[in-house]
């Protein structure tokens, strides 16, 4: 039961666009004792078919900026390889650690940001 409220609620927060995996990684690793790095790729894996229900459903509600897509989609894969090549080789205690500090850095950048 837990592993279905873990994806339920990373599903909703992933169609907002905020990123299930906040909620997702943390949880697998918490409650259902998965290392870092195991958590990080079923992460990924779920978040393909998220995504593509997420997309389609901004894009008929035209919520997309499709000029800024091309230059986003290339550096992300560049970003993604470079990612997953130093999330194995790094410590998974150090990785939990660098995971929770980006998580607190964007908490902290959500509560005190202006609004436009």
């Amino acid at each position: 039961m837990i592993k279905i409220l873990i994806g339920v609620a990373a599903g909703i927060i992933g169609g907002m666009g905020i990123g299930g995996g906040t909620i997702l990684i943390p949880a697998l690793a918490f409650f259902l004792n998965i290392t870092q790095q195991v958590a990080q790729s079923i992460n990924l894996l779920s978040f393909i078919p998220a995504a593509s229900l997420a997309v389609y459903i901004h894009n008929k509600n035209k919520n997309i900026e499709k000029d800024i897509l091309l230059p986003l989609i290339i550096s992300g894969i560049f970003g993604a390889i470079f990612g997953s090549i130093a999330a194995v080789k790094i410590n998974p205690s150090l990785l939990k650690k660098i995971f929770g500090s980006l998580l607190f850095i964007m908490g902290l950048y959500e509560i005190f940001a202006k609004q436009k």
